[in-house]
């Protein structure tokens, strides 16, 4: 297993990771659109993605976008998806891919990394605990659909 900082030249791969990503939360498939939201991600240079790749084919993901705190004058990266195939899971990967990108949040001065999942979702949050991630319990985060 490898870990790489994702390019254009893995769009494919990651568009497709992105995709079931997309599905497993309940969106229709469109690979499509994925690959554009994708390759925007990469032209523009907001968001940081790690791909793991086993024999030459993308299995899993995770997408990193900055933010700050004011209060805590710091960068803070928020780890907004995380996906490996279903056929790759229970092998540790997407340990590797948090630990990747913990790793990369110390190497860029980051004073945290925050992520969210539904709340339904407690394999991912079995995992979130077992690497130190604790729920906040001082915020209520609140949304506005535009």
């Amino acid at each position: 297993m490898n870990i790489v900082l994702a390019n254009t030249d893995h769009l494919a791969d990651v568009a497709m990771l992105f995709d079931h990503y997309r599905v497993f939360y309940h969106q229709l498939s469109n690979v499509h659109a994925a690959e554009e939201f994708i390759a925007d991600r990469f032209r523009n240079q907001d968001s940081t993605i790690f791909l793991a790749i086993d024999e030459d084919s993308g299995v899993g993901f995770t997408q990193l976008y900055p933010s700050f705190s004011s209060v805590s004058m710091g960068r803070v990266w928020i780890l907004n998806d995380l996906f490996v195939l279903p056929s790759h899971r229970q092998q540790g990967i997407a340990t590797q891919l948090m630990q990747t990108a913990a790793n990369y949040g110390r190497e860029t001065g980051a004073i945290r990394l925050v992520l969210a999942t539904e709340k339904t979702n407690t394999a991912a949050q079995a995992l979130y605990e077992s690497l130190g991630y604790q729920l906040d319990q001082t915020f209520n985060h609140f949304a506005l659909t535009l």
